[in-house]
C-alpha cells in the first residue's frame, strides 16, 4: 500500500500532535471521491468542520498546486498552501497542504495534512488521511481525550465517502 509522503519537519513520531485516520470502502470510485475532495464548495455539504473556505483564485472552487486558501477549523483560522496534488492516475491520488496559524509562542502552530486515495482490488478504495502538527495549540490537542483531530478527520473521511456516494 502507499504511503504519506512526510518531510522530516512534520515526521510523524517527532511532532506535538499526529492523528492517522483511513477508510476502506466499496461502492464508488476513486475519480468520484476526489471530485468531493478537491473541491472546496463542497466541503460544507459532507463536512462541517471546515467553513469560511477562501481561495485566492475565487474564480474556481477547486484547489490547485501551490494554491494558497484559508479556512476556520477545530476553532482556529488557518491559512495554508496545497503542496501536493496529484490527481488520480494509475488507481492513486493525493492531496496535501501546509496549513499555520501565526502566533506568539502560545498560539502559532503549523501543520502538515494529506490525504491519500488508492484504488484496491474488488472494487474497493483506500481513504488515508493524517496530520502532523507543530506548536503549543497541536500539544494541548494531543492531551484531549478523545483527540478531537482524530475524531474530527474520521467525520471527514465519513462524509466524503457518504457524498461520493450520493448518500448526503
Amino acid at each position: 500500500m502507499h504511503t504519506i509522503n512526510w518531510s522530516t519537519d512534520y515526521l510523524p513520531g517527532t511532532t506535538d500532535n499526529f492523528v492517522s485516520n483511513e477508510i476502506i470502502t466499496s461502492g464508488t470510485t476513486l475519480e468520484a471521491i476526489w471530485a468531493q475532495l478537491v473541491d472546496t464548495a463542497k466541503w460544507a455539504t459532507y463536512y462541517d468542520n471546515a467553513t469560511n473556505v477562501k481561495l485566492d483564485d475565487s474564480n474556481d472552487s477547486r484547489l490547485h498546486f501551490a494554491e494558497h486558501f484559508r479556512f476556520d477549523t477545530f476553532g482556529f483560522p488557518i491559512d495554508a498552501q496545497v503542496m501536493e496534488l496529484v490527481a488520480p492516475t494509475a488507481g492513486v491520488a493525493r492531496l496535501a497542504w501546509h496549513g499555520w496559524q501565526n502566533g506568539d509562542a502560545a498560539t502559532q502552530f503549523d501543520v502538515y495534512h494529506a490525504f491519500l486515495l488508492e484504488t484496491l482490488a474488488d472494487g474497493r478504495v483506500r481513504l488515508l488521511t493524517q496530520e502532523s502538527q507543530v506548536g503549543r495549540p497541536a500539544a494541548e490537542l494531543a492531551t484531549q481525550t478523545p483527540n478531537p483531530m482524530l475524531n474530527g478527520h474520521q467525520n471527514w473521511l465519513d462524509g466524503l465517502v457518504r457524498a461520493a456516494k450520493g448518500q448526503l
